[in-house]
């Protein structure tokens, strides 16, 4: 329940006290700058339980951003949509598309009925050409190097890979640390990274690992940040034979889009069940695990509540 509690807790501050701030999509949000929640991970996992959130979602793109992959196609096979948008968005913007106009579809669809469709069409195609032409999904399914890229590869260093041997051989080292910012590299990325960068800490046999992360939309993504991170930590910790200790979020800008607002007063009218666990197959290494060997166990939750996303 403690997690619900400092999220939602989060998220009445924006509301109370939040400045009214433009941004890059246009939809307008409410903002404050420099925040911080902090997750007991011996107090269960922190996945929200006051709206329903697809653990599916946060495992697969963990694992994708583990191995290093950039491309959706991986997220696609397993049933996970959630950066179709930016990728739908460089084909549509390409001079091999040839479809009906696609311009501001994020704004659209909420709109215009009659475009909807025809967006719906649009990426229903998109999605099967990635999934059955592998040219075109070299092409148009790659994001650029964003996360997994720049964790696994940042300028040549596996980034991921050198924190893991560090916390095995010198757990108390302050320089455990994973950058996604790259400047070299933001102009080849589908979104420049929004979780910017995190570092691992030890003590007391028990991991902890607290994110820096610059841009927060705290209705549709911050939740899956918490769980995502939180995850992270879990198995990094098992890999390494340690305890958990928490999971620090930092926030710099916290937002919530204007168009989020009445579904997040919904949420916050809600009251919070017990936080679920995770259960994982015995493994040496992260970088060999699969979907199946992460599962999440006794998950209960309020209802799904729906939100346009902001691209």
């Amino acid at each position: 329940m403690f997690a619900d509690k400092e999220y939602l807790k989060l998220c009445n501050h924006i509301m109370d006290e939040g400045f009214i701030k433009k941004d890059r999509t246009g939809v307008g949000t409410k903002s404050v700058f420099g925040y911080q929640m902090k997750f007991d991970l011996n107090q269960g996992f922190p996945l929200l339980t006051t709206k329903k959130i697809n653990f599916n979602l946060i495992w697969s793109e963990l694992l994708w951003f583990i191995k290093g992959d950039t491309n959706i196609r991986f997220l696609l096979e397993n049933n996970n949509n959630i950066w179709n948008e930016w990728a739908f968005k460089r084909w549509v913007e390409s001079k091999d598309y040839r479809g009906p106009n696609m311009e501001n579809f994020g704004h659209r669809v909420l709109i215009d009925p009659e475009f909807k469709k025809q967006y719906e069409e649009q990426v229903d195609i998109f999605k099967k050409s990635i999934l059955e032409n592998v040219k075109f999904a070299t092409q148009y399914g790659d994001l650029g190097n964003v996360y997994g890229k720049q964790w696994r590869n940042f300028n040549g260093v596996d980034q991921l890979k050198n924190a893991i041997e560090t916390i095995k051989n010198d757990p108390d080292s302050r320089r455990i640390v994973v950058s996604a910012w790259n400047p070299m590299e933001i102009d080849s990325m589908a979104l420049p990274p929004c979780h910017t960068m995190f570092q691992f800490y030890v003590t007391d046999n028990k991991l902890s690992c607290q994110l820096y992360q610059r841009s927060g939309d705290v209705f549709l993504g911050v939740p899956f940040n918490i769980a995502s991170y939180s995850l992270l930590t879990i198995l990094v910790a098992k890999e390494c034979g340690l305890g958990l200790g928490e999971f620090v979020h930092t926030l710099g800008d916290a937002h919530i889009y204007s168009n989020h607002f009445e579904q997040v007063k919904l949420q916050m009218t809600r009251s919070p069940y017990r936080l679920p666990e995770i259960r994982i197959n015995n493994f040496k290494s992260i970088f060999d695990l699969t979907i199946e060997d992460v599962e999440l166990v006794g998950y209960q939750s309020h209802p799904f509540i729906k939100a346009p996303i902001a691209v």
